[in-house]
């Protein structure tokens, strides 16, 4: 069985994905359960002697100021949870619930949150045993952290709520009785220190982040692909150029064009064909680049948003002291995520550019949208507008979440982040980026056709293979909606890219 192992401290994307999408157990280091347990005294001292503290003692939110028995608390607990459970939408898939629990478990080993052993230990099991609470996807505003969102996740916990069990969509009590996890009695402080926090949108956005660096890499596979179809200019990507001007992603795109364009008998030279290419194929490395440069930004920020405490108060228990502060506020990831459907989108965005290119015969030199029989045949026309919807969309998709605010809790919370919605919104941004590329290359593959796909480099005919193993050449109009999925698939699974890394070695 593989294992992570969390500590607070050196959780990675890696691990993420190999946690919720692979399945890998989660344990707990005997350093991080000890310091769960130092917090947690701090947390039982405070009660006992009734102590006046945000969040343990008292209200929330605009009731801080209300004092709370140290016979409530229990009560407190149960009822922020029950209250908070206001979440709307369809529910996160699988993966994301996975990581939504890893992270959360992640930010309470740290010892800065006051809660017991044996309620973290229970979340530990729903993850190892695969009870995945619905967590529907919509009614955060990313402060005070993701609140009902992380509400939801806590009800199969007290065996309220929903979970999926092996496939199954059951009541909470009854997939925990299934799984062989006893429900739990929440107490003083372990409420809050379940829902306080950005978990929600740091899951969301570090698996789109995980998946948008392969697509990342796709988008320049797949320009290299239509840059062999066009007879582009590889002069272009001289490292020279890219040397008087160093941004690193653009360096990287470059030498990845070149790298994948290797032995091609279809790029050409400079003088040969054209003097230069428009600038969808000349600009590849700088239009991309910048999105890699943005990408990567945002990877840099998931990294020290999942190993952090975002909680209110926090416990620092060698001091025996508890503050209050605001690290539960998304504003950092609002923006990082907004920035990254940005950046995303304009992936997409000089894609359709390229379609349009092979599809148009007045750009291309090729038969009009790639059908021998034009007329009789539509070819690729309604693909490139499928390609040009999608890229609209993601347009609207692209205005960023983090402008806004909306006070709340009677003007207490007077600024939130919206940061769930922005990674939400990168999320299908990139799903709609994927559709795209799956466009271009199939588009491209069969550009190709009318020349000689043997004559391609080397990165492009590992690609140019995969495509055509699972979709045949167009020669007569049929469903094409079925030939994209087909494409999407590799581009999501991540298929082509692998493919090529393990060939021709790990593209920048």
């Amino acid at each position: 069985m593989s294992i992570v192992y969390i500590n607070g401290e050196n959780l990675t994307i890696k691990d993420i994905v190999n946690v919720a999408r692979k399945n890998y157990e989660v344990k707990l280091t005997d350093e991080a359960v000890e310091k769960v347990k130092k917090a947690r005294r701090i947390v039982d001292e405070f009660v006992e002697n009734e102590k006046v503290v945000y969040g343990i003692t008292t209200g929330f939110g605009k009731f801080s100021d209300i004092a709370i028995s140290k016979e409530e608390t229990k009560q407190l607990q149960r009822n922020l949870i029950i209250s908070h459970s206001c979440g709307v939408g369809k529910p996160f898939d699988e993966d994301i619930v996975r990581a939504i629990m890893l992270l959360r478990a992640n930010a309470l080993v740290k010892g800065y949150s006051g809660i017991r052993l044996s309620t973290l230990s229970t979340l530990v099991e729903m993850i190892n045993k695969g009870v995945h609470p619905i967590i529907p996807q919509k009614g955060s505003l990313g402060s005070s952290g993701d609140l009902a969102p992380l509400a939801h996740m806590v009800l199969v916990m007290l065996g309220e709520g929903e979970a999926i069990y092996k496939g199954e969509r059951l009541p909470g009590k009854i997939a925990m009785e299934r799984a062989g996890i006893d429900t739990i009695e929440l107490t003083s402080k372990e409420g809050l220190a379940l829902i306080n926090g950005t978990q929600v949108m740091t899951a969301v956005g570090a698996l789109t982040v995980y998946d948008a660096i392969k697509v990342m890499k796709m988008a320049d596979i797949s320009a290299a692909m239509t840059l062999e179809a066009l007879n582009g200019i590889t002069d272009a990507f001289d490292e020279r150029i890219n040397m008087v001007r160093p941004h690193k992603g653009q360096r990287d795109s470059a030498k990845n064009l070149l790298k994948l364009t290797k032995g091609s008998k279809l790029t050409t030279r400079q003088g040969e064909i054209r003097v230069q290419d428009p600038y969808t194929l000349r600009c590849i490395p700088q239009i991309h680049g910048g999105s890699r440069d943005a990408i990567n930004y945002v990877e840099e920020k998931v990294k020290i948003e999942i190993n952090s405490a975002t909680d209110n108060p926090l416990i620092f228990a060698n001091e025996k002291d508890v503050l209050s502060g605001g690290n539960f506020h998304g504003q950092p990831m609002a923006l990082a995520f907004d920035f990254l459907g940005i950046a995303l989108s304009e992936l997409a965005n000089v894609s359709e550019r390229r379609i349009e290119r092979l599809v148009n015969p007045q750009l291309s030199g090729l038969p009009a949208f790639l059908t021998e029989k034009g007329g009789l045949n539509s070819g690729f026309m309604i693909a490139q507008y499928a390609a040009a919807a999608l890229v609209s969309e993601n347009k609207v998709l692209s205005h960023p979440a983090s402008v806004d605010s909306i006070p709340s809790s009677a003007n207490q919370e007077d600024h939130v982040s919206m940061g769930t919605i922005a990674a939400r919104k990168a999320k299908e941004i990139l799903d709609n980026v994927i559709n795209v590329l799956a466009i271009e290359i199939l588009a491209a593959a069969q550009a190709i056709d009318f020349k000689n796909s043997d004559d391609l480099g080397e990165g492009t005919k590992i690609a140019y293979d995969m495509i055509r193993n699972e979709v045949p050449t167009l020669h007569e109009d049929r469903i094409m909606n079925i030939d994209i999925n087909k494409c999407a698939f590799l581009i999501k699974n991540h298929k082509i890219v692998d493919e090529i890394e393990n060939r021709l070695g790990e593209l920048n």
